[in-house]
């Protein structure tokens, strides 16, 4: 075994894959099905290499997204199904979703919408670590709303198929707090790794509009419509928009308190904001109309 995951390294190296040992221990250990843990005990008993495990790592060094291999992503507590068809959660939304629990676990049965959820990650974090949460979430691409459905039903959450520039309209003014992150990437702009290139869906990555934000207005509009006043609104967006985001937030006249926070790697990666009294979440600008929004 150990052979093998040495060759399976190299492979994998020499394809530009960011962490070949890790990753060929993991497709090890899921052919076996077991935990890494226990497949790096197992490799000290001389047990042999899995079937298959060669051509699972090929694919790996297509660069085939390690998930789509497994199935399976893990975030925060939670161990969520993915595959083709939905965006593979990234470690640095966690810290996006954690300022989202840290708010709402101050709140007495909060109501917390997740706008664009793509597989989950976020609304399955938020009903896994808030007690007596009441978690929503919003998502359009019927592929990316089946891996949703099946990752959201063990957590009780409202799962509902829709745009996120129009979600919840009878719902206005009921949330606690909307966190979103949606689509951000600009129209022009390639992914410089293939497994996002090559294998995320294209409406799960690009914002719209030269900026990318189009849909980050749209989800900014909505989560004004949606909060009560008070209402806490936190959105992922790149590092570089972190000062637009910031501005269009506040010349919208719907938020105070305005906030940039930065991920584990200390790059600005969300925007906070809370709810003034006015009921008008409408933007100084006039961005083309989302009609999609998955992440």
């Amino acid at each position: 075994m150990e052979d093998a995951l040495r060759a399976a390294e190299q492979q994998l190296r020499e394809a530009g894959v960011p962490s070949p040992r890790v990753d060929a221990e993991l497709l090890a250990a899921h052919l076996l099905g077991v935990s890494r843990g226990r497949l790096q005990a197992l490799v000290l008993t001389g047990i042999p290499a899995p079937e298959g495990f060669e051509e699972l790592v090929g694919e790996r060094a297509a660069r085939v997204p390690l998930q789509h291999l497994t199935g399976t992503a893990f975030f925060r507590r939670v161990e969520l199904s993915v595959g083709p068809g939905v965006f593979v959660p990234r470690p640095e939304t966690e810290s996006v979703a954690q300022l989202a629990i840290d708010r709402a676990l101050g709140m007495e049965r909060p109501r917390i919408v997740d706008l664009g959820t793509g597989s989950g990650a976020i609304a399955a974090a938020i009903a896994d670590e808030v007690p007596g949460a009441e978690v929503h979430a919003v998502e359009l691409s019927e592929l990316a709303l089946a891996w949703a459905a099946r990752n959201l039903e063990p957590f009780g959450v409202h799962l509902t198929q829709g745009d996120l520039a129009t979600a919840l309209p009878e719902q206005d003014g009921s949330f606690d707090v909307v966190v979103s992150n949606p689509p951000y990437i600009p129209v022009g702009a390639v992914p410089v790794d293939p497994e996002v290139a090559e294998h995320d869906p294209e409406e799960a990555l690009y914002g719209g509009g030269m900026d990318g934000l189009d849909l980050p207005r749209a989800a900014a509009t909505t989560a004004a419509r949606l909060l009560g006043p008070g209402g806490y609104f936190v959105m992922e967006h790149a590092e570089t928009q972190a000062a637009d985001v910031a501005d269009f937030l506040e010349r919208m006249g719907s938020w105070t308190a305005v906030t940039t926070h930065q991920d584990l790697t200390d790059r600005d990666r969300a925007t906070s904001a809370v709810r003034n009294g006015e009921r008008s979440g409408r933007i100084p600008t006039t961005p083309t109309t989302p009609t999609t929004g998955t992440r």
